[in-house]
């Protein structure tokens, strides 16, 4: 007897803002979130602001050279703290001039002194979970969270093996690209090359073999790996250094729930970071990096290409999904699911949407 067939999601995890909430209220806010990158708080009073499930969070470097995060929010009377990025001596909240250390603890407030039994050192505002991975600074709502390396087992490891020069890499360019479908939907679609031979003929052709290509999930934790081999070198769309460890290999490891590193042919670094805007919106962030952010024209070429032919060739198609999802005529369809794996199976699918259903019904 067939074993039964797996099918995809309903739409309404997709389309029902009560399951979207539920997600900004409990997965967002208890997953590993991508923040930004130590290169832009560089120096002592460095700071930037920046949102995760819907909560305004900021980022600053202290004086003794630690990075933290704190919500942004004075604990006075609520007035936020900071907006953008620059640098300061000390955080002052602009509502009443309460001002605070880089550590978070209160320093000072106008006339606080003459209120009876006031305790300045009580008073710090309320820190985030941060944590540096390579770099890249990634925070987590829940200060009861497991850190990042059981999350995630293996990929800090197995990124500086691929990009030994990791921890040299500073951001070349950011593209922001905002998609009108459901984070989920734009998440699927990065984490399945099914649709690659079809839809990405520059990728397909000119950058890896999808007949090599395919996606595992960890055996533990929240990871999925794609592994792939690179095109043959006269088919290349950049030139790459085959003599350099990896240089032939396509790798990424996308980090549940909106994350993912790549290391393109070449050892060279990109990254995806994903937003959940609103139900029916996200905004996708895609990252690439030299040594020292130095300008690179190879690198530029290849992230201008993949902006004119792989970007553009998803925000049509999962446009068009979230849309699709919306129609009364939709029927969730069973999963390709190939038992050898590989490029044409939707296995990594079913792992990923199983994660989005625990994580609605938890």
């Amino acid at each position: 007897m067939n074993a039964p067939l797996t099918r995809s999601l309903d739409a309404r995890y997709y389309t029902d803002p009560a399951i979207f909430a539920q997600e900004m209220r409990g997965l967002l806010a208890r997953t590993w979130q991508y923040a930004g990158h130590v290169s832009q708080v560089r120096n002592s009073g460095d700071y930037f602001a920046f949102e995760i499930a819907g909560e305004s969070l900021f980022c600053i470097r202290g004086r003794d050279g630690e990075i933290r995060t704190f919500y942004n929010v004075c604990q006075h009377r609520a007035h936020e703290m900071v907006t953008g990025s620059g640098n300061t001596r000390v955080v002052v909240c602009p509502y009443h001039a309460w001002t605070y250390e880089l550590t978070g603890e209160l320093r000072a407030g106008p006339n606080t002194m003459a209120v009876p039994g006031f305790e300045r050192s009580q008073i710090c505002l309320t820190p985030v979970r941060t944590e540096l991975f390579h770099g890249f600074i990634f925070v987590n709502l829940d200060d009861d969270a497991a850190p990042m390396d059981d999350w995630y087992p293996g990929v800090r490891e197995e990124l500086a093996d691929f990009v030994p020069h990791v921890d040299a890499l500073e951001p070349l360019e950011w593209v922001e690209i905002p998609e009108a479908c459901n984070w989920k939907v734009s998440v699927e679609n990065y984490s399945e090359c099914y649709h690659c031979p079809t839809n990405h003929p520059t990728f397909a052709t000119g950058v890896v073999k999808p007949e090599t290509y395919d996606i595992q999930p960890s055996p533990t934790g929240y990871v999925l790996r794609h592994v792939t081999e690179c095109q043959s070198l006269d088919r290349m769309t950049y030139p790459i250094d085959l003599s350099v460890p990896h240089a032939g290999d396509y790798r990424s490891w996308f980090l549940w729930p909106m994350f993912s590193f790549q290391c393109y042919p070449g050892n060279v670094l990109n990254t995806y970071h994903w937003r959940a805007v609103d139900v029916d919106h996200c905004i996708v962030w895609r990252g690439w990096y030299t040594v020292g952010g130095v300008d690179d024209e190879v690198i530029r070429r290849l992230a201008m290409q993949d902006r004119q032919t792989t970007v553009e060739e998803d925000i049509r198609l999962v446009e068009s999904v979230h849309r699709g999802l919306k129609s009364r005529g939709y029927r969730p369809g069973p999963l390709v699911l190939d038992p050898a794996c590989g490029v044409m199976s939707e296995h990594s699918i079913a792992t990923l949407q199983k994660w989005m259903r625990a994580a609605v019904e938890a």
